[in-house]
């Protein structure tokens, strides 16, 4: 049977009392995020200073639902009986989605990537077996298309679901981004035979050269892409005049992640497997391919990035086993801090990661957190702030090369909860925008839902499948 097993193991020790779940085991001590995003992560998830006096003695735990609704009935927080966002946050983040699982598909290749709607209302998910499949949450998740990729190299290595849910573009191992009209009526598309999957073309004017894409993202207009490639460089492509705009020469290896920071497009997040994490400013490029900022501090290379939303914060995921939380505000203007000392031969494709390197801190770390506990091996394993509606944004979540997903608290660095069901790496898992819902997706090719309190069905079996093939990216 599949089991969650609720932890509170801390990254760096700590006594410290965990708000979703307790453990008895003894930690070293631990220190709390120091930081101004401890307190914005509060306000957005701590309720009403009167509602937390109801409880002398114990403002470290969370206020019961019964004490916040006496509360709110009594007019404590001067709403008129109302919540606040926070209330909400804090009755909604203390429920995390630990039941289950429970099988939403299982298919018969990998699993790369799977993420819900910005409204929560369709999931999609990208296989290397060439499929692509969007789900319809609200329906009870019947497949609403069927996509079979068009020319692809490798595997799907990135979707994105535009904001107005009309179209999906898809990325392989190829300079080609694929568009496909998601509001068709057609629920099977089959590439240039039931429907037009438009290539769109990213490589440079004099062609010639192929490259890769790990990373495709819609901005928040709809308006534009921006991808990141496996020739060290960022593209950002006009789709109202059907063009790339602009080309940067971003790192010194691939680029294996980029997003937009925030709703104005105007800042772009990248990281790459030079171990670097940058900030572009497209108001102000001061010289070409000049990023507005790096920020250093993971020891390999950079394989996600999740912005929090606010043109400040995101966090990363890397191979050094960790994912770091940043704040813009300390990048520096050049990366002339020398690392030094790594004395060991090491490719996280094949290889473990060595015993002697869990230990080591960059010389110049520039992080305001650190947390570990997964595992971040064979593939580009991705991270995300949990949501901002009900959770407040105090949640971190991860796949992991062990099978499981992570959950850890930002503020104190405890792992909160970890879902064990899978019996291969998870690459991707997307948390439901407004419910206690998360689904994980594998390279076992199982797709799985957890959920709070638990739909009362039968949970999923655990799969007997095996994918066999031994290369990785």
């Amino acid at each position: 049977m599949s089991r969650l097993e609720i932890e509170s193991e801390l990254f760096e020790g700590g006594d410290v009392t965990n708000e979703a779940h307790c453990s008895n085991r003894p930690e070293k001590p631990f220190r709390k995020v120091d930081h101004e995003i401890a307190q914005l992560t509060n306000l957005k998830s701590v309720p009403n200073e009167r509602l937390r006096q109801l409880v002398p003695g114990k403002k470290k735990l969370p206020v019961s639902p019964v004490k916040m609704l006496a509360g709110r009935e009594g007019n404590y927080s001067g709403r008129g009986g109302g919540f606040s966002s926070a209330d909400r946050c804090h009755m909604l983040g203390r429920y995390l989605p630990e039941n289950g699982p429970w099988l939403v598909d299982q298919m018969t290749s990998r699993a790369y990537v799977s993420q819900f709607s910005a409204d929560g209302s369709l999931f999609v998910a990208g296989f290397q077996g060439s499929n692509i499949r969007i789900y319809n949450v609200d329906r009870g998740w019947k497949v609403q298309k069927n996509i079979l990729a068009k020319s692809l190299r490798w595997t799907v290595t990135d979707t994105s679901l535009s904001p107005d849910q009309r179209h999906l573009v898809y990325t392989s191992m190829s300079p080609i981004v694929h568009i496909v009209d998601v509001g068709s009526a057609n629920t099977e598309s089959l590439a240039n035979v039931t429907e037009i999957h438009e290539g769109l073309d990213f490589s440079a004017s004099d062609g010639g050269y192929s490259f890769g894409i790990f990373s495709v993202k819609f901005s928040t207009d709809g308006r534009e892409l921006v991808a990141g490639s496996s020739d060290d460089s960022i593209y950002v492509y006009d789709l109202e005049a059907n063009k790339l705009s602009l080309r940067i020469g971003a790192h010194m290896a691939d680029v294996n992640t980029v997003t937009f920071a925030d709703e104005s497009g105007n800042l772009i997040y990248s990281g790459s497997d030079d171990n670097l994490c940058k900030v572009w400013d497209r108001r102000c490029f001061v010289a070409r391919d000049k990023s507005a900022g790096v920020l250093t501090g993971h020891l390999e290379g950079v394989t996600y990035i999740d912005s929090r939303g606010d043109g400040r914060y995101f966090i990363s995921n890397g191979k050094d086993q960790t994912i770091k939380l940043w704040d813009i505000r300390k990048m520096s203007s050049n990366t002339s801090c020398n690392l030094g000392f790594r004395n060991y031969e090491w490719d996280y494709r094949w290889m473990d990661y060595p015993p002697q390197a869990r230990d080591l801190k960059h010389p110049c770390d520039q992080s305001v957190a650190t947390y570990k506990g997964h595992s971040v091996l064979r593939t580009l394993i991705r991270c995300y702030f949990s949501p901002e509606y009900s959770t407040g944004q105090k949640y971190i979540y991860t796949g992991s090369h062990d099978s499981r997903v992570y959950i850890y608290d930002v503020v104190t660095g405890a792992q909160v909860a970890v879902l064990k069901h899978h019996t291969s790496p998870v690459r991707d898992c997307s948390w439901h925008p407004y419910d206690p819902m998360l689904v994980s997706s594998s390279w076992d090719g199982d797709l799985v839902r957890w959920e709070f309190p638990g739909s009362g069905e039968a949970p999923a079996p655990v799969s007997t499948k095996r994918i066999r093939r031994r290369y990785y990216y």
